[in-house]
């Protein structure tokens, strides 16, 4: 029933007033206002209301075909002759329209939507206005409208609430109150009149006024259609007030989805769960041990040269969802793409007693994935890609950097310092993995099973000198 589009609906329904109409104290530009200000998550926000949309359009005219199917069994008890099947025919018209809502419904402004809308109040209308043509007996038509028809508004209205916004519940009581009264006027100076009628009343009732005003079949009461208007749209307007709180929560559920969706981004999904479900604030910043790793593209300045843009735009979304992969499988959280690398953690937001061993065993991962992408690509007679990673355990700051406009969750330290360099020694080295000795010490206490397979392709070299630091640091690095 969607259009398809990813942009915000700020409504499902009509035409409302700009002033004068108030809900709860609030008015209705202010409540639209406060809506369209929640209305910020985007696709999210439109798939929320969509499957809202959806579901309740589907309850609602499964409701409508209920109630009218009880409604089409007891008229025959209550009055079984052939002007009965009039009123089975307006049934089934009424049926009709709900299919017809059902086809056409959608999120956001629609007005076929619209048009059936008004055309089931106006049908409801017809038939408890318009006496029945097949009955025998003429009576005065606003004898038709006087009896307490009425109430079969709130029917649709009920099935309404399931389908349709608050402001177009509001609608609907605005258009009810309309059709209704209008038909009041039209009987008044248009209906079929019985005088005689009113006379035998008269002398039924003698000079009793306030009975001959209830009982006369030619008069039209607009005080009590008044009052029922009144009562009606009342109740439209409140249930039109509980519908724009539950948009509101609606609205807030997108807005959850929207920022668990960005923590998905950077953390995998159970890590997104576990965040999900704590109190802890990413923005609290603290200080602990981490895996920190670097990934980049060796040579790629010159493999840039040697390709157009598109394709060097098209080699690194597919490096970066290879290495995104990976990251992910290993429980690992990506912080951000540098370019032709990454920048990857392992124990972050929160440590674990194999985050040494994760970003060692997503290494080994990395290279061997990258070997069967280059696979491909020697297949397809491009350039093979060729990869190198630092990896360093140590101590990092966590927490967010930037302004109250843009912010970033950030590890920073040491650590991440080391575990760069360590990348870029591999290019000295002639390797495609250095691994600081911190890492492997903690790989090596943690007790881990596969510690060695993990050590196994990796050989120990002697303490190397890194770009900024006074002391030299031990290695170990993949053997070819």
């Amino acid at each position: 029933m969607a259009d398809g589009s990813r942009k915000v609906p700020k409504s499902d329904d009509p035409v409302l007033p700009k002033r004068g109409l108030s809900v709860g104290g609030m008015r209705l530009r202010d409540m639209r206002s406060n809506e369209d200000e929640l209305a910020a998550s985007g696709e999210y926000l439109h798939d929320a209301l969509t499957q809202h949309k959806e579901e309740g359009l589907v309850l609602a005219v499964r409701a409508r075909w209920i109630a009218l199917a009880v409604i089409a069994c007891l008229l025959p008890i209550i009055n079984f002759d052939i002007s009965v099947f009039y009123y089975e025919a307006l049934i089934a018209g009424f049926a009709l329209i709900g299919w017809a809502q059902l086809r056409v419904g959608r999120v956001g402004r629609s007005r076929p939507e619209v048009l059936l809308i008004f055309a089931d109040l106006t049908l409801m209308t017809f038939t408890f206005t318009v006496p029945n043509p097949f009955m025998g007996d003429s009576w005065p038509t606003a004898m038709q409208y006087h009896i307490g028809n009425f109430s079969y508004f709130y029917v649709l209205l009920a099935a309404a609430t399931m389908a349709y916004s608050w402001r177009t519940l509001v609608t609907y009581g605005i258009w009810v109150a309309g059709l209704w009264m209008t038909a009041a006027v039209l009987i008044l100076f248009l209906g079929y009149h019985a005088p005689g009628m009113t006379e035998r009343v008269f002398e039924a009732v003698g000079r009793d006024q306030r009975i001959l005003e209830f009982i006369d079949p030619n008069r039209v009461d607009i005080g009590d259609r008044l009052q029922e208007i009144v009562v009606f749209i009342i109740v439209c307007s409140i249930l039109a007030l509980n519908g724009w709180r539950t948009n509101r929560l609606l609205v807030r559920q997108a807005e959850v989805a929207r920022e668990r969706a960005n923590l998905a981004r950077h953390f995998p999904p159970n890590i997104v769960d576990e965040m999900a479900a704590q109190d802890k604030p990413l923005a609290a910043v603290r200080s602990q041990t981490v895996a920190v790793m670097f990934a980049d593209i060796v040579g790629f300045t010159g493999l840039a040269e040697r390709q157009s843009p598109e394709a060097i735009m098209a080699l690194l979304r597919d490096f970066h969802a290879h290495m995104e992969g990976a990251v992910f499988d290993h429980q690992g959280t990506l912080h951000k793409f540098l370019g032709d690398g990454i920048m990857a953690t392992f124990g972050t937001p929160e440590p674990s007693p194999d985050d040494a061993r994760n970003a060692l065993a997503c290494a080994h991962d990395m290279l061997a994935r990258m070997a069967l992408w280059n696979e491909t690509r020697c297949a397809e007679g491009k350039e093979p890609v060729t990869l190198s990673i630092g990896l360093h355990y140590g101590n990092v700051i966590l927490g967010d950097i930037g302004s109250e406009r843009l912010l970033e969750f950030a590890v920073i330290g040491d650590a991440v310092n080391v575990a760069s360099r360590l990348e870029e020694l591999t290019r000295e080295l002639g390797t495609a993995l250095v691994v600081s000795e911190a890492l492997i010490k903690a790989i090596e206490t943690s007790g881990d099973a596969d510690r060695e397979a993990l050590l196994g392709p990796l050989a120990a070299r002697d303490p190397m000198p890194l770009r900024g630091r006074d002391d030299p640091i031990a290695v170990w690095v993949k053997q070819p």
